[in-house]
C-alpha cells in the first residue's frame, strides 16, 4: 500500500558559528490515510524539528517528504500545524482568527456566505461557536487551543500537525482537549502527526507512536502500534491491559534512553 504521507531518509544539520549539529539522522516514516500517528522522545531529539520539515517550515539536509506522492518541499495549507502557543492574533475575534484562514484557502472557491458558513462549522466541531465575537485576551487557555484547533481544521488540510498542542493547559483542560481531539479524529476521519512528551497522551490518541533516540543525530528507536479499538474511553483505559502493556513499553523505552544520558 502506498503511503498517504512519507518521511523518506530525512537528515537534519544544523551549522552555528562554524559548528556542525547533525539533530536527525535517517528518519524514515510511512503514514497512512486517516491514521493518529505521535511522535515521543526526550527533549533535544528533534521531535519539534521533524515536524517543521512535514510542515515545510525548515528545510531537510537530506531526504525528503511526500504527500500523495508529491514533493513538500514549503508550506502549505494541506498541512495545518497547532503549536502549544495558540498564535492566535489578538486584536481579532474568535471568528475572525478562524475566518482569515479560510479567506486564505478559499477566497477564490467559496462564495463570502459560504466561508461565514465554514467558519461557522468549525468553530462548532470545537464547542466555541458561543464564544465567536470575544478575543482572545477574553477566553481561557484551553479555549483558544480549540480556536487554534478550528483554525487549522477549517483549512481543510489532508494533515494535521499538533506540536505539544496540550502541554501548556491544566490537566483537568488538557483531558477534555484530548478527548476532543479524540472525538474529532473518529467524525473527520483526518490524518494527524502529533508531537508530545506525555505517555499517557501518546497511548491514548495514537494508532502508532514512534519512539525516538536521544539527540544528536537522533533516529528512530522504535515504532509502537496501539492495538485499541475505537472510540476510546479514558476512564475504560485505565484498567485495560493492551492499554498498559503500550504504556510500560513506552515508559520502559524512555527511562532505558534516560538511562544512557546519565551513564554517558
Amino acid at each position: 500500500m502506498t503511503d498517504y504521507l512519507k518521511i523518506d531518509h530525512i537528515d537534519k544539520t544544523f551549522v552555528r558559528a562554524g559548528a556542525i549539529a547533525e539533530v536527525l539522522k535517517d528518519i524514515t516514516l510511512g503514514i497512512a490515510r486517516g491514521e493518529y500517528v505521535s511522535i515521543i522522545g526526550h527533549s533535544g531529539c528533534g521531535k519539534s524539528t521533524l515536524l517543521n520539515i512535514v510542515a515545510g517550515l525548515l528545510p531537510a539536509t537530506n531526504g525528503g517528504v511526500l504527500l500523495e506522492n508529491r514533493e513538500v518541499n514549503e508550506p502549505g495549507p494541506d498541512r495545518a500545524v497547532v503549536f502549544q502557543n495558540h498564535s492566535l492574533l489578538p486584536w481579532l475575534t474568535v471568528y475572525d482568527n478562524v475566518r482569515l484562514a479560510v479567506d486564505k484557502v478559499f477566497s477564490g472557491s467559496k462564495s463570502r456566505a459560504e466561508r461565514d458558513a465554514w467558519t461557522l462549522h468549525n468553530l462548532d466541531l470545537v464547542q466555541m461557536t458561543h464564544a465567536k465575537d470575544k478575543r482572545p485576551s477574553e477566553i481561557s487557555g484551553g479555549m483558544k487551543q480549540r480556536v487554534g484547533i478550528a483554525r487549522a481544521l477549517a483549512m481543510e488540510p489532508k494533515v494535521l500537525l499538533l506540536d505539544e498542542p496540550f502541554g501548556a493547559l491544566d490537566a483537568l483542560t488538557r483531558a477534555h482537549l484530548q478527548d476532543s481531539v479524540m472525538a474529532l479524529h473518529q467524525k473527520l476521519g483526518n490524518t494527524v502527526l502529533m508531537i508530545t512528551h506525555d505517555v499517557d497522551e501518546a497511548v491514548l490518541l495514537s494508532d502508532r507512536i514512534v519512539m525516538m533516540t536521544n539527540g544528536p543525530s537522533a533516529r528512530i528507536g522504535e515504532v509502537l502500534d496501539i492495538a485499541l479499538p475505537r472510540p476510546r474511553r479514558r476512564l475504560e483505559m485505565a484498567a485495560n491491559p493492551v492499554y498498559l502493556k503500550c504504556r510500560q513499553r513506552v515508559l520502559e523505552f524512555l527511562y532505558e534512553r534516560h538511562r544512557l544520558v546519565e551513564a554517558a
